[in-house]
């Protein structure tokens, strides 16, 4: 049984026929099999745990005396969620090494280009949480350095999983998850702090916060040759980039009302940077439709201290928050903010660097998805020409019909 998120529900034939690709399907029992019978490279998880000690900074346990863990029972979970990112690396890309310490089988893991673990509500209320290994791994580095972002997408929402991979595909850096969780007027924002929004969410913006499983990339912490918040490929960064990164990032111990089993959530402090431009994507499939994707170009805003304060403590001060400012045009799904939250067709999105919405038109036309919302510019539209066969006064119409007419690409 899966969550109540549709996306968790894996689409084997619209995986096949859309992408090209096939799944599989590994239940979890698997990485505890790992744990209990040492299956992972222990020499490797020494330098994992050593790495993390240094440069992941436990943050506040917001939970209750009487219900926190002890520091024994932390430092057990800590030791649990290094060697659960370490067996799901392995899982998404095998292991050489595991076939020198004799596990043959386990050494080829599953050749993924994208994953994603199911961790509400079953695990967790038994074992960790996985935020800290979808952190760390759609981030793009660890104790071994930098190195290229893995695709990891949190509760196994799979249709979220391939908007993070078309992010990822098209700009060479990770593809960040994120709940689309709340939209904040200026009023609303005015009355519960008694402050105008200003800048770039002088509109309202939308509140992007997840349990605290976001690349880490994702802070903002750094910057590019103007000062402005940049995030780069791992091939343009440094390791001191990726210092800064950690340093603005601390690991809470999860809130044990939603996660029973312990864990650590990152937490990005203060935020993420404002002024980054940032396209926030999310793929749906409709039954009878098929996939169809959806996306909004914009920026990440900064607030003042005290409401920043104010209204993320609303939902839960342990996890990774980014303010997010559309782009308006002043109609339809971008007439306001609330429009491209009510129009949005889950409560996760997954958001990258740039402004990207151009080339998810032209990739979403190869693979014969049409796009029911985006806030690109006509002029700046490309598909195939045989689109205009379908009409040319109505772009968005021509999509849904050439869509159909040519069917999946695979």
């Amino acid at each position: 049984m899966c969550m109540g998120l549709g996306g968790s529900i894996l689409d084997q034939d619209m995986i096949q026929h859309y992408f090209g690709m096939r799944s599989e399907s590994v239940d979890e029992t698997e990485i505890l099999r790992r744990i209990d019978n040492g299956i992972y490279d222990h020499e490797e998880f020494a330098k994992a745990m050593a790495w993390t000690r240094e440069n992941c900074k436990e943050g506040f346990d917001k939970n209750p005396a009487d219900l926190a863990y002890s520091r024994d029972e932390k430092d057990m979970q800590w030791e649990f969620v290094v060697k659960s990112t370490l067996i799901i690396r392995d899982l998404m890309k095998g292991n050489p090494r595991l076939a020198e310490l004799g596990f043959v089988e386990e050494s080829f893991g599953h050749n993924a280009l994208l994953a994603g673990v199911q961790g509400q509500r079953q695990w967790t209320d038994h074992k960790p949480n996985f935020d800290f290994a979808e952190a760390i791994l759609n981030s793009q580095f660890d104790w071994n350095g930098l190195r290229e972002a893995y695709v990891l997408a949190t509760e196994n929402d799979a249709l979220n999983g391939f908007s993070m991979l078309f992010e990822h595909l098209l700009t060479g850096r990770p593809g960040i998850f994120a709940d689309v969780r709340t939209y904040w007027s200026p009023e609303a924002v005015k009355r519960a702090t008694g402050k105008e929004l200003t800048g770039l969410a002088r509109n309202g913006m939308i509140h992007l916060i997840n349990s605290g499983a976001a690349s880490l990339d994702g802070t903002g912490a750094v910057s590019d040759d103007n000062g402005d918040p940049v995030i780069k490929p791992f091939y343009e960064m440094t390791n001191e980039e990726a210092a800064l990164c950690l340093d603005k990032t601390e690991w809470c111990p999860a809130d044990v009302f939603y996660f029973r089993g312990g864990g650590f959530s990152s937490h990005y402090l203060g935020g993420t940077r404002g002024g980054m431009p940032m396209t926030m994507v999310r793929l749906n499939l409709v039954k009878g439709l098929g996939p169809v994707l959806q996306f909004a170009e914009g920026w990440s805003c900064e607030l003042d201290p005290e409401v920043y304060k104010a209204i993320d403590m609303r939902t839960d001060p342990t996890w990774p928050t980014t303010w997010f400012a559309p782009r308006l045009t002043g109609k339809g799904a971008f007439t306001d903010v609330y429009s491209v939250m009510a129009k949005w067709g889950a409560n996760h999105g997954a958001f990258c660097y740039g402004h990207i919405g151009q080339d998810l038109i032209t990739l979403a036309s190869m693979l014969r998805i049409p796009v029911n919302m985006h806030n690109v510019d006509e002029g700046e539209m490309f598909r195939p020409s045989t689109w205009n066969s379908f009409g040319t006064n109505d772009p968005e119409g021509a999509d849904y019909r050439a869509c159909a007419v040519l069917g999946p690409m695979y």
